[in-house]
Protein backbone atom coordinates (compact mmCIF):
# COMPACT_ATOMS: atom_id res chain seq x y z
CA UNK A 1 0.00 0.00 0.00
CA UNK A 2 1.20 3.23 -0.91
CA UNK A 3 1.10 6.13 1.57
CA UNK A 4 -0.42 9.36 1.09
CA UNK A 5 1.63 11.99 -0.57
CA UNK A 6 1.08 14.49 2.65
CA UNK A 7 3.55 12.16 4.10
CA UNK A 8 6.08 13.29 2.44
CA UNK A 9 6.27 16.31 3.63
CA UNK A 10 7.17 15.51 7.23
CA UNK A 11 9.36 13.75 9.14
CA UNK A 12 9.22 11.44 12.17
CA UNK A 13 9.38 14.27 15.20
CA UNK A 14 12.61 14.15 16.22
CA UNK A 15 12.14 12.84 20.00
CA UNK A 16 10.23 9.67 18.62
CA UNK A 17 13.22 8.98 16.57
CA UNK A 18 15.96 10.22 19.52
CA UNK A 19 14.22 8.71 22.03
CA UNK A 20 14.55 5.00 20.50
CA UNK A 21 17.86 5.88 20.17
CA UNK A 22 18.20 6.86 24.42
CA UNK A 23 16.51 4.21 25.59
CA UNK A 24 18.42 1.28 23.36
CA UNK A 25 21.45 2.76 25.43
CA UNK A 26 19.84 2.55 28.49
CA UNK A 27 18.95 -0.97 27.65
CA UNK A 28 22.49 -1.87 27.46
CA UNK A 29 22.82 -0.53 30.58
CA UNK A 30 24.35 2.92 30.05
CA UNK A 31 23.27 5.47 33.27
CA UNK A 32 21.69 8.00 30.77
CA UNK A 33 20.10 11.17 32.22
CA UNK A 34 17.67 12.67 30.09
CA UNK A 35 17.52 16.43 30.02
CA UNK A 36 15.88 16.69 26.59
CA UNK A 37 12.07 16.36 27.28
CA UNK A 38 9.67 18.67 28.80
CA UNK A 39 7.50 15.84 30.62
CA UNK A 40 6.74 17.10 34.41
CA UNK A 41 7.72 14.52 36.79
CA UNK A 42 6.47 16.41 39.55
CA UNK A 43 2.82 14.49 41.12
CA UNK A 44 -0.39 16.00 40.38
CA UNK A 45 -2.47 18.34 42.77
CA UNK A 46 -4.10 16.15 45.02
CA UNK A 47 -7.36 17.02 44.58
CA UNK A 48 -6.79 16.16 40.95
CA UNK A 49 -6.38 12.85 41.55
CA UNK A 50 -9.30 12.40 44.35
CA UNK A 51 -11.38 14.05 41.78
CA UNK A 52 -10.78 11.13 39.18
CA UNK A 53 -10.84 8.58 41.46
CA UNK A 54 -14.13 9.50 42.83
CA UNK A 55 -15.93 9.23 39.75
CA UNK A 56 -14.62 5.56 38.70
CA UNK A 57 -17.74 3.86 40.26
CA UNK A 58 -20.59 6.84 38.80
CA UNK A 59 -22.94 5.98 36.42
CA UNK A 60 -22.83 7.10 33.65
CA UNK A 61 -18.71 8.14 34.02
CA UNK A 62 -17.50 5.46 31.00
CA UNK A 63 -19.86 6.71 28.69
CA UNK A 64 -19.36 9.00 26.07
CA UNK A 65 -19.32 12.65 26.81
CA UNK A 66 -20.28 16.12 25.08
CA UNK A 67 -17.36 17.24 22.43
CA UNK A 68 -17.98 20.33 24.61
CA UNK A 69 -16.64 18.83 27.82
CA UNK A 70 -18.44 19.51 31.27
CA UNK A 71 -20.59 22.68 31.39
CA UNK A 72 -18.54 22.81 35.00
CA UNK A 73 -14.91 21.87 33.55
CA UNK A 74 -15.38 25.36 31.20
CA UNK A 75 -16.59 27.18 33.68
CA UNK A 76 -13.77 26.03 35.39
CA UNK A 77 -11.75 27.26 32.57
CA UNK A 78 -13.05 30.31 32.13
CA UNK A 79 -12.38 31.02 36.06
CA UNK A 80 -9.18 29.89 36.10
CA UNK A 81 -8.72 32.91 33.55
CA UNK A 82 -10.70 35.43 35.24
CA UNK A 83 -8.42 35.12 38.29
CA UNK A 84 -5.27 34.78 36.78
CA UNK A 85 -5.27 36.37 33.95
CA UNK A 86 -8.25 39.16 34.39
CA UNK A 87 -9.97 38.22 31.69
CA UNK A 88 -13.50 37.77 31.17
CA UNK A 89 -14.37 34.27 28.63
CA UNK A 90 -18.02 32.97 27.95
CA UNK A 91 -17.91 29.54 28.95
CA UNK A 92 -20.79 28.29 26.92
CA UNK A 93 -19.61 29.50 23.53
CA UNK A 94 -15.95 30.74 23.89
CA UNK A 95 -13.98 28.20 25.42
CA UNK A 96 -13.47 24.29 24.23
CA UNK A 97 -12.05 21.67 26.12
CA UNK A 98 -9.60 19.59 24.26
CA UNK A 99 -7.87 16.33 24.43
CA UNK A 100 -4.25 18.10 24.98
CA UNK A 101 -3.79 21.03 23.25
CA UNK A 102 -1.37 19.45 20.58
CA UNK A 103 -4.89 18.72 19.12
CA UNK A 104 -5.78 22.06 18.93
CA UNK A 105 -3.13 23.13 16.68
CA UNK A 106 -4.55 20.68 14.32
CA UNK A 107 -7.91 21.13 14.90
CA UNK A 108 -7.46 24.83 14.50
CA UNK A 109 -5.20 24.64 11.05
CA UNK A 110 -8.40 22.37 9.73
CA UNK A 111 -11.09 25.03 11.10
CA UNK A 112 -9.11 27.49 9.08
CA UNK A 113 -6.96 26.64 6.18
CA UNK A 114 -7.51 25.77 2.85
CA UNK A 115 -4.87 24.42 0.48
CA UNK A 116 -2.40 26.89 -0.53
CA UNK A 117 -2.69 29.13 1.91
CA UNK A 118 0.22 30.67 3.93
CA UNK A 119 1.22 30.13 7.65
CA UNK A 120 3.46 32.01 9.57
CA UNK A 121 5.40 30.02 11.72
CA UNK A 122 8.08 30.65 14.13
CA UNK A 123 11.79 29.99 13.95
CA UNK A 124 12.62 28.66 16.16
CA UNK A 125 9.94 27.53 17.64
CA UNK A 126 7.54 24.75 18.03
CA UNK A 127 8.35 21.82 15.40
CA UNK A 128 4.37 20.73 15.34
CA UNK A 129 3.05 24.55 13.33
CA UNK A 130 5.29 23.47 10.40
CA UNK A 131 4.39 19.94 10.26
CA UNK A 132 0.44 20.30 10.68
CA UNK A 133 0.24 23.08 8.25
CA UNK A 134 2.25 20.54 6.01
CA UNK A 135 0.03 17.75 6.50
CA UNK A 136 -3.20 19.64 5.18
CA UNK A 137 -1.85 21.58 1.98
CA UNK A 138 -0.65 24.57 3.42
CA UNK A 139 2.46 26.67 3.18
CA UNK A 140 4.57 27.47 6.05
CA UNK A 141 6.23 30.68 6.16
CA UNK A 142 9.24 31.17 8.40
CA UNK A 143 9.16 34.31 10.32
CA UNK A 144 12.91 34.78 12.59
CA UNK A 145 12.94 34.77 16.50
CA UNK A 146 16.88 36.26 17.32
CA UNK A 147 18.34 36.56 20.40
CA UNK A 148 19.42 39.90 19.43
CA UNK A 149 15.14 40.97 18.97
CA UNK A 150 14.86 38.98 22.35
CA UNK A 151 13.06 35.97 20.51
CA UNK A 152 9.93 38.76 19.14
CA UNK A 153 9.19 38.58 15.69
CA UNK A 154 10.64 41.52 14.06
CA UNK A 155 7.51 42.64 12.28
CA UNK A 156 8.87 45.42 9.75
CA UNK A 157 10.96 42.47 8.72
CA UNK A 158 7.85 40.32 8.09
CA UNK A 159 5.78 43.07 6.15
CA UNK A 160 8.46 42.80 3.80
CA UNK A 161 7.39 39.07 3.04
CA UNK A 162 4.47 38.35 0.67
CA UNK A 163 1.41 38.26 3.16
CA UNK A 164 -1.19 38.47 0.46
CA UNK A 165 -2.00 34.39 1.23
CA UNK A 166 -0.95 34.73 5.10
CA UNK A 167 -4.19 33.17 7.05
CA UNK A 168 -2.64 32.14 9.94
CA UNK A 169 -0.20 33.21 12.53
CA UNK A 170 1.61 31.25 15.06
CA UNK A 171 3.33 33.15 18.07
CA UNK A 172 4.19 31.39 21.80
CA UNK A 173 4.53 33.33 24.62
CA UNK A 174 6.12 32.51 26.67
CA UNK A 175 8.23 31.51 24.15
CA UNK A 176 8.73 27.75 23.45
CA UNK A 177 11.81 27.08 23.42
CA UNK A 178 13.68 30.23 24.45
CA UNK A 179 11.57 31.01 27.25
CA UNK A 180 11.69 34.86 25.86
CA UNK A 181 8.52 36.90 27.58
CA UNK A 182 6.65 39.59 26.21
CA UNK A 183 5.16 42.48 27.07
CA UNK A 184 1.88 43.53 26.44
CA UNK A 185 3.17 46.34 23.96
CA UNK A 186 4.76 43.86 21.67
CA UNK A 187 1.20 41.71 22.20
CA UNK A 188 -0.57 44.58 20.61
CA UNK A 189 1.59 45.60 18.22
CA UNK A 190 1.31 41.76 17.03
CA UNK A 191 -2.73 42.07 17.14
CA UNK A 192 -2.65 45.60 15.18
CA UNK A 193 -0.52 43.58 12.60
CA UNK A 194 -2.91 40.48 12.56
CA UNK A 195 -5.84 42.57 11.98
CA UNK A 196 -4.13 44.78 9.21
CA UNK A 197 -3.50 41.87 7.48
CA UNK A 198 -6.84 40.12 8.40
CA UNK A 199 -4.95 36.85 9.83
CA UNK A 200 -5.83 34.72 12.68
CA UNK A 201 -3.17 35.06 15.34
CA UNK A 202 -3.18 32.31 17.73
CA UNK A 203 -1.02 32.30 21.09
CA UNK A 204 0.22 28.55 22.48
CA UNK A 205 0.50 29.45 26.28
CA UNK A 206 1.26 26.74 28.21
CA UNK A 207 4.03 27.37 29.72
CA UNK A 208 2.55 30.57 31.79
CA UNK A 209 2.67 29.80 34.96
CA UNK A 210 6.31 28.07 35.01
CA UNK A 211 8.72 30.40 36.59
CA UNK A 212 7.20 33.39 35.53
CA UNK A 213 5.94 36.44 37.59
CA UNK A 214 3.87 38.36 35.85
CA UNK A 215 1.80 36.00 33.39
CA UNK A 216 0.21 37.27 29.64
CA UNK A 217 -2.25 36.32 27.95
CA UNK A 218 -3.26 37.84 23.97
CA UNK A 219 -6.74 38.12 25.39
CA UNK A 220 -5.58 40.73 28.12
CA UNK A 221 -5.72 43.14 24.85
CA UNK A 222 -9.27 44.13 24.56
CA UNK A 223 -11.10 43.49 21.46
CA UNK A 224 -8.34 40.67 20.68
CA UNK A 225 -11.03 37.69 20.13
CA UNK A 226 -11.92 39.07 17.22
CA UNK A 227 -8.62 38.46 15.76
CA UNK A 228 -7.23 35.93 17.84
CA UNK A 229 -7.02 32.38 19.44
CA UNK A 230 -5.47 31.50 22.65
CA UNK A 231 -4.57 27.60 23.22
CA UNK A 232 -3.36 26.75 27.18
CA UNK A 233 -2.88 23.63 28.99
CA UNK A 234 -3.16 22.03 31.83
CA UNK A 235 -0.02 19.55 31.32
CA UNK A 236 2.50 21.96 32.56
CA UNK A 237 1.19 24.14 35.07
CA UNK A 238 -0.50 20.97 36.96
CA UNK A 239 1.83 18.31 36.07
CA UNK A 240 -1.39 16.43 34.04
CA UNK A 241 0.64 16.19 31.00
CA UNK A 242 -0.72 12.38 30.40
CA UNK A 243 -4.11 13.25 31.26
CA UNK A 244 -4.31 15.27 27.60
CA UNK A 245 -5.78 18.29 29.07
CA UNK A 246 -6.39 21.25 26.76
CA UNK A 247 -8.20 24.62 25.94
CA UNK A 248 -8.95 26.78 23.19
CA UNK A 249 -10.44 30.20 23.64
CA UNK A 250 -11.65 33.10 21.30
CA UNK A 251 -14.70 34.45 19.68
CA UNK A 252 -17.66 32.53 19.57
CA UNK A 253 -18.00 32.41 15.79
CA UNK A 254 -14.28 30.79 15.87
CA UNK A 255 -14.69 28.39 18.72
CA UNK A 256 -17.48 26.95 16.75
CA UNK A 257 -15.39 26.55 13.56
CA UNK A 258 -12.98 24.54 15.68
CA UNK A 259 -16.12 22.42 17.49
CA UNK A 260 -16.95 21.53 14.02
CA UNK A 261 -13.85 20.06 13.12
CA UNK A 262 -12.93 18.27 16.77
CA UNK A 263 -16.76 16.81 17.01
CA UNK A 264 -16.00 14.80 13.64
CA UNK A 265 -12.38 13.75 15.50
CA UNK A 266 -13.10 12.14 18.97
CA UNK A 267 -15.58 11.92 21.22
CA UNK A 268 -15.30 13.09 23.74
CA UNK A 269 -12.76 13.59 27.31
CA UNK A 270 -13.30 10.88 29.79
CA UNK A 271 -15.34 11.70 32.35
CA UNK A 272 -13.03 11.21 35.31
CA UNK A 273 -10.23 13.19 33.46
CA UNK A 274 -12.96 16.24 33.69
CA UNK A 275 -13.37 15.87 36.85
CA UNK A 276 -10.26 16.03 37.96
CA UNK A 277 -8.92 18.63 36.13
CA UNK A 278 -11.81 20.72 37.27
CA UNK A 279 -10.42 20.18 40.76
CA UNK A 280 -6.76 21.02 39.75
CA UNK A 281 -7.84 24.18 38.73
CA UNK A 282 -9.00 25.56 41.72
CA UNK A 283 -5.97 24.52 43.24
CA UNK A 284 -4.88 27.84 45.26
CA UNK A 285 -1.88 30.33 44.62
CA UNK A 286 0.19 27.60 47.00
CA UNK A 287 0.27 25.03 44.59
CA UNK A 288 2.28 27.77 42.15
CA UNK A 289 4.54 28.89 45.19
CA UNK A 290 5.53 25.44 45.34
CA UNK A 291 5.66 24.72 41.69
CA UNK A 292 8.24 26.98 41.56
CA UNK A 293 10.47 27.11 44.47
CA UNK A 294 10.68 23.42 43.17
CA UNK A 295 11.36 24.27 39.80
CA UNK A 296 13.70 27.44 40.73
CA UNK A 297 16.09 24.87 42.59
CA UNK A 298 16.35 22.56 39.94
CA UNK A 299 17.31 25.84 37.67
CA UNK A 300 19.94 26.93 40.01
CA UNK A 301 21.37 23.83 39.45
CA UNK A 302 20.56 23.46 35.95
CA UNK A 303 23.07 26.85 35.87
CA UNK A 304 25.99 25.45 37.10
CA UNK A 305 25.87 22.60 34.68
CA UNK A 306 25.29 24.37 31.76
CA UNK A 307 28.52 26.57 33.24
CA UNK A 308 30.22 23.74 32.99
CA UNK A 309 29.53 23.48 29.43
CA UNK A 310 30.76 27.37 29.26
CA UNK A 311 27.02 28.04 27.40
CA UNK A 312 25.33 31.24 27.82
CA UNK A 313 21.58 31.71 29.08
CA UNK A 314 19.33 34.37 30.30
CA UNK A 315 18.73 34.18 34.14
CA UNK A 316 15.27 35.85 34.18
CA UNK A 317 13.83 33.54 31.25
CA UNK A 318 10.07 31.64 32.25
CA UNK A 319 9.12 28.02 31.52
CA UNK A 320 10.64 24.67 32.11
CA UNK A 321 13.64 24.83 30.06
CA UNK A 322 16.86 26.25 30.04
CA UNK A 323 17.71 27.41 26.63
CA UNK A 324 21.56 27.30 26.42
CA UNK A 325 23.62 29.16 23.49
CA UNK A 326 27.03 27.11 22.74
CA UNK A 327 30.51 29.04 23.50
CA UNK A 328 32.01 30.11 20.20
CA UNK A 329 34.00 27.48 18.10
CA UNK A 330 31.74 24.51 19.68
CA UNK A 331 30.58 21.71 17.37
CA UNK A 332 26.89 22.10 15.57
CA UNK A 333 24.52 21.77 18.17
CA UNK A 334 23.28 17.73 17.08
CA UNK A 335 27.24 17.07 17.15
CA UNK A 336 27.59 18.81 20.46
CA UNK A 337 24.82 16.92 22.26
CA UNK A 338 25.85 13.40 20.80
CA UNK A 339 29.51 14.10 22.37
CA UNK A 340 27.78 14.80 25.79
CA UNK A 341 25.03 12.01 25.35
CA UNK A 342 27.94 9.33 24.34
CA UNK A 343 30.69 10.68 26.40
CA UNK A 344 28.61 11.84 30.06
CA UNK A 345 25.54 9.76 29.34
CA UNK A 346 23.48 13.11 28.92
CA UNK A 347 20.94 13.72 26.89
CA UNK A 348 20.02 17.44 26.09
CA UNK A 349 17.76 18.67 22.93
CA UNK A 350 19.64 20.51 20.31
CA UNK A 351 18.43 23.85 19.53
CA UNK A 352 18.04 22.61 15.46
CA UNK A 353 14.60 20.83 16.08
CA UNK A 354 13.21 23.83 16.44
CA UNK A 355 14.18 25.54 13.62
CA UNK A 356 17.51 26.70 11.69
CA UNK A 357 17.88 29.86 13.89
CA UNK A 358 18.31 26.83 17.03
CA UNK A 359 21.78 26.34 15.26
CA UNK A 360 24.00 27.37 18.17
CA UNK A 361 21.97 26.32 21.31
CA UNK A 362 20.87 23.71 23.13
CA UNK A 363 17.94 23.35 25.54
CA UNK A 364 17.77 21.57 28.70
CA UNK A 365 14.76 20.28 31.16
CA UNK A 366 13.83 21.41 34.48
CA UNK A 367 11.76 17.87 34.85
CA UNK A 368 14.98 16.29 36.05
CA UNK A 369 15.50 15.78 40.03
CA UNK A 370 18.07 17.60 41.83
CA UNK A 371 19.41 14.09 42.23
CA UNK A 372 20.34 13.79 39.15
CA UNK A 373 21.01 17.01 37.86
CA UNK A 374 23.91 17.04 40.45
CA UNK A 375 24.95 13.30 38.82
CA UNK A 376 25.40 15.19 35.80
CA UNK A 377 27.22 18.32 37.57
CA UNK A 378 29.40 15.42 38.58
CA UNK A 379 30.06 13.92 35.35
CA UNK A 380 32.15 17.21 34.29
Amino acid sequence: MITAKRLDSVQEYYFSKKLREVRALVAKGRPIINMGIGSPDLAPPPQALKGLSATLHQEGAHQYQSYQGLPELREAMADFYKERFGVTINPQNELLPLIGSKEGIMHISLAFLNVGDGVLVPNPGYPTYTSVTRLIGAIPMEYDLTEENGWLPDLEAIEQMDLSKVKLMWISYPNMPTGAKITMDKMEALLTFARNHNILLVNDNPYSFVLNDAPTSILQILGAKDHALELNSLSKTFNLAGWRVGMVMGSAEHILAVLKVKSNMDSGMFYGIQKGAISALHSGKGWFQQLNETYNARRELMFQLVDKLGCAYDTDAAGMFVWAKLPKGAKPSEDFIDEVLYDKDIFIAPGTIFGSNGEGYIRFSLCVKEEEIKKAIARF
